[in-house]
């Protein structure tokens, strides 16, 4: 163990000092400028706050969520924000059939679109044991996985025809092992695979569109505190910087942002590197007493 520490010690080191140090492309709100936008998952949390700059870089927005008075707030203060435009549509992503009918929207509102950006998640009841609820499992997959790929598939004849941009919002859950979230976190892998794989199509097919994959963190969202804040042993990160790192991200069609950049970053080096230990690091960050069986 004494020499594997001498040696493992200092490549860590070394890794995440080129990783940290590496200049990342400089982003400038001009980019975005009149750029038409769709926003899921925006009625609160990291997409009310994307939708907030977005609006003040004075995009065309179309956010959708479950909650229509919800909706209804942040498109009026995106037009006071700024926004080019701002128009929602209300309903639930566990209606196979309703992605497309965003994409419809934003088809005959704007006839193309260049960024869908894809946050919503479907409530997966809290940390807890797998308990064998299967059919949790299969509602999960199509809110948090099934409609990703729907809105995808058809709103890529306008992305491609506007050389546009997926932002894809998950998680850390879905790059290394997290007890407690089995059926959570086998939707984010699922995430992780396919847009990974459609990227490297994309590149193959010449298809200039890019692809973004957001791997975050523990954020201050109100849905994210109330779910793990009794179990996680760590202080959640700014919402309103994360959605603007997402953003920036998008704009500059990076392969991928994890956020906070050192925690996340650190995790997937370790995930390679020593599988196990960090195993054991997320293990210990869990407060298991409050962890009802």
């Amino acid at each position: 163990m004494g020499l594997f520490l001498k040696i493992f010690i200092p490549f860590l080191g070394g890794a995440l000092a080129f990783y940290f140090n590496s200049a990342p492309q400089s982003f400038n709100e001009e980019m975005l400028r009149g750029k038409r936008v769709i926003v899921t998952g925006a009625s609160s949390g990291i997409g009310e706050q994307m939708a907030y700059h977005l609006a003040r870089m004075e995009t065309h927005l179309l956010l959708t969520a479950r909650t229509e008075a919800k909706l209804q707030k942040v498109v009026e203060r995106c037009l006071e924000l700024g926004a080019a435009s701002a128009h929602y549509i209300s309903g639930s992503m566990e209606d196979p059939s309703f992605p497309e009918v965003v994409v419809k929207e934003a088809e005959n509102t704007w006839g193309g679109l260049d960024m869908l950006i894809l946050n919503h998640i479907g409530s997966s009841g809290g940390f807890g044991f797998f308990n064998g609820n299967v059919g949790q499992v299969r509602r999960l997959m199509e809110t948090n996985f099934l409609s990703y790929v729907a809105m995808t598939t058809a709103a890529l004849p306008m992305l491609k025809e506007s050389e546009g941009s997926i932002v894809v919002v998950s998680s850390m859950a879905g790059k290394t092992s997290s007890p407690l979230s089995a059926s959570y976190s086998a939707t984010k892998f699922a995430l992780d695979g396919f847009f990974s794989s459609l990227r490297q199509e994309f590149i193959m097919d010449k298809v200039n569109v890019s692809i973004t994959l957001c791997v975050l963190g523990y954020i201050n969202t109100e849905s994210a505190v109330r779910a793990v804040s009794h179990v996680i042993r760590a202080t959640p990160a700014p919402k309103e910087e994360c959605a603007l790192e997402i953003i920036k991200a998008g704009a500059l069609r990076q392969r991928e942002l994890h956020y906070p950049r050192w925690v996340m970053g650190s995790m997937v080096l370790l995930r390679g590197i020593a599988p196990e230990f960090l195993d054991y690091i997320i293990r210990s960050s869990y407060n298991m007493e409050n962890v009802k069986r």
